[in-house]
């Protein structure tokens, strides 16, 4: 596995990082297209696989995001980044290659999707895009379900990883106060304040951080317009000449923060692993409470 950092596009010019419902269903059964399902639910994580069973899209495999997408959990955090030579592994079973043009879908087109989206992009694969909507709005266009799980033969899934999309915790405790990084926390409000921790030791959040709600880029419908997420992230005023590092829970919905804002024309946030579920374990380090640079 080659794990050396690339210089290559991490997207084709000019593509969106999501796909519609009907584009995919235009495109169902090319030889090379790959769909994968990563349908999930935190607090019951057999319910994805139950649904894949239940039924998918034509074509699509299932990856985990406790098995697949993610280590145990641990001193790195609740879901830390998987083995990559493992997950690579799986997707050549799966038949995913490099060659093939990947699409991933969850329920309904947020951070699991998000989350598998990234990961495949960290690994050096350019073309993958999110079902915008997720299976919620196949569904509503009448998109066929199977429960066939496809006979793709297997292949070869070659990593090159992109280590520039990432910071550790060394590097985020080392630019505390660092003008050229700017931290943007994923969580809800009441979280990032501090006003509850249902899952974290500690409550609040990396000091210097703003709080920037992943939950907000989705509509009834999808993601919202790359407009709507402009003026609702305050894109405009973000700082293009600092490393922008989006961090959350445990690193899962943050994906979906860092693909809201390449959505609204803001590419190359970088990604916070651990994120607040290995910050908080830890005693040396320190914790902030309130609005602090908050923006709506």
């Amino acid at each position: 596995m080659d794990e050396s950092a690339s210089t290559a596009a991490l997207a084709e010019p000019g593509v969106s990082p999501l796909i519609g419902a009907r584009e995919l269903l235009r495109r169902l059964g090319e030889a090379i297209l790959r769909v994968i399902d990563v349908r999930f639910e935190l607090t019951e994580p057999a319910v994805g696989p139950a649904l894949y069973a239940a039924g998918h899209v034509p074509g699509a495999v299932y990856l985990n995001l406790d098995r697949d997408l993610a280590s145990a959990p641990g001193e790195r955090g609740r879901h830390p980044l998987p083995d990559l030579s493992e997950l690579a592994r799986k997707l050549g079973e799966h038949g995913v290659g490099r060659d093939h043009d990947v699409v991933v879908y969850d329920q309904d087109g947020s951070m699991y999707a998000a989350r598998a989206w990234w990961l495949l992009r960290y690994m050096g694969h350019e073309r993958v895009r999110v079902l915008d909507g997720g299976f919620r709005a196949y569904l509503a266009e009448g998109g066929p379900v199977t429960t066939q799980v496809p006979p793709h033969p297997a292949t070869t899934f070659g990593v090159d990883v992109h280590r520039e999309m990432v910071v550790d915790l060394d590097e985020v405790r080392s630019r505390l106060g660092d003008t050229g990084m700017l931290l943007l926390d994923a969580r809800s409000p009441e979280r990032f304040r501090g006003d509850t921790e249902p899952l974290d030791p500690k409550a609040g959040h990396v000091p210097g951080a703003i709080n920037l709600p992943y939950a907000r880029s989705v509509g009834p419908t999808g993601m919202l317009s790359p407009e709507e997420l402009r003026r609702l992230y305050g894109v405009e005023a973000l700082p293009a000449d600092e490393d922008l590092v989006a961090y959350c829970g445990s690193g899962v919905s943050a994906a979906q923060l860092v693909l809201a804002l390449e959505v609204a024309g803001l590419p190359g946030v970088k990604l916070y692993p651990g994120s607040w579920s290995e910050w908080s374990r830890r005693d040396d380090l320190p914790v902030a409470l309130g609005e602090e640079r908050q923006r709506s």
